[in-house]
């Protein structure tokens, strides 16, 4: 036997005591929890966890492994936390939560506000999603929208979240933790913008080019083939075509739908403009409603966290662990708390499954903050 293959060995003998330790560990573990499900305890006390990894790490001999011992037994205290959780839910001991299982989201009906004006692509997800049985208007803003469903003026509001070629729409994610709204729904539009100009415009006119942020960064490439073109930033797509029809200028352009040119009488200058074929916008349905549907399979929350290292880990950890399928992750700062951030994920499941109720439970007790923004 060479020296390798005895320090093997030996690494092998190790690990299968780790094992038979880990082990008894979480047998002890799982009547600890039996006790704080009778006395109502809570499984995180942050006081003695912090206390038992410093008096453990100042066990271990010289700088590297007292770290690895701080590190391990973060884990080790992580893991048990999650049997313990996952123990509650099985006693039916669940997480309040405010929402309400219906069979279908009532939709017909409805008064459903939107952000631009008829011919934007959040018009075109308002039809595709609701239907033609409805009432509905714009608003100039987002946050409009926002505030017509907090007050009850309209039932439901239709926002764009993300766009497949230029990301999130970071004011969306920031007004969802504003308003307590909730997400029933989302919306998946392909977006095929064209240059639009009056009838009587041809390409060589244009001096200016005006659209929503975003539309300018899906055409981004096509713009810069014509770099003397001023960029002027609207409100939304349809606006664009609804003021170069308003002006009456030939030297003005926009980028916007072909819908918004049928509607505001403008003409086709250019098509295929965003050169990413599969550029396509997210949009949710929001209301004020906490429902979901028996058919929901995402789930949407939010959280904040203590500023300390590992506690992103720690939170995503609850959501793997449980065999989850995590779709979206992003983050945003904090206002009034600088370079603190709140983090929204996206995962599979549904409300009142015992992954999900596990998950959810961790994340709660541990985080500073969680809301739960909808499950669809």
């Amino acid at each position: 036997m060479t020296d390798l293959e005895r320090y093997r060995d030996e690494i092998d003998e190790i690990d299968s005591e780790i094992v038979r330790l880990f082990e008894k560990r979480m047998k002890v573990i799982e009547e600890v929890a039996e006790y704080k499900i009778k006395t109502g305890k809570q499984v995180l006390d942050p006081a003695r966890e912090s206390q038992k990894i410093h008096t453990l790490k100042n066990k271990a001999h010289g700088d590297f492994n007292s770290l690895g011992v701080q590190e391990l037994f973060r884990q080790i205290m992580a893991i048990s936390r999650k049997r313990q959780y996952q123990l509650l839910t099985e006693h039916g001991i669940y997480g309040e939560r405010n929402f309400t299982t219906v069979k279908h989201v009532p939709l017909e009906n409805a008064t459903v506000v939107f952000q631009g004006v008829e011919g934007a692509y959040s018009y075109a997800a308002m039809r595709q999603y609701f239907g033609k049985n409805i009432e509905s208007y714009h608003v100039k803003t987002w946050r409009t929208a926002m505030e017509d469903v907090t007050h009850g003026k309209a039932d439901y509001a239709v926002l764009p979240i993300e766009n497949s070629t230029a990301g999130i729409v970071a004011d969306i994610y920031d007004l969802l933790m504003e308003y307590k709204l909730y997400i029933v729904g989302e919306q998946i539009i392909r977006v095929d913008h064209v240059l639009l100009g009056m009838p009587d415009a041809q390409i060589g006119d244009i001096r200016e080019v005006c659209s929503h942020p975003q539309g300018l960064a899906q055409c981004k490439a096509f713009l810069e083939e014509n770099p003397s073109w001023k960029k002027k930033e609207v409100e939304n797509t349809a606006g664009a075509a609804k003021k170069v029809s308003e002006v009456g200028d030939k030297g003005v352009a926009a980028i916007a739908s072909r819908e918004a040119g049928e509607v505001f009488g403008l003409k086709v200058l250019a098509e295929n403009i965003c050169r990413e074929k599969a550029n396509s916008t997210r949009f949710i349905i929001v209301s004020r409603k906490p429902e979901y549907e028996e058919k929901a399979g995402k789930i949407s929350i939010c959280f904040e966290l203590p500023h300390e290292s590992g506690t992103l880990y720690n939170m995503l950890s609850h959501i793997i662990y449980n065999g989850l399928n995590m779709t979206k992750i992003e983050s945003r700062p904090i206002p009034g708390k600088s370079w603190e951030y709140r983090f929204f994920v996206d995962f599979t499941g549904k409300l009142g499954e015992s992954a999900v109720e596990n998950a959810l439970r961790g994340i709660e007790a541990e985080a500073n903050v969680l809301r739960v923004l909808g499950n669809y």
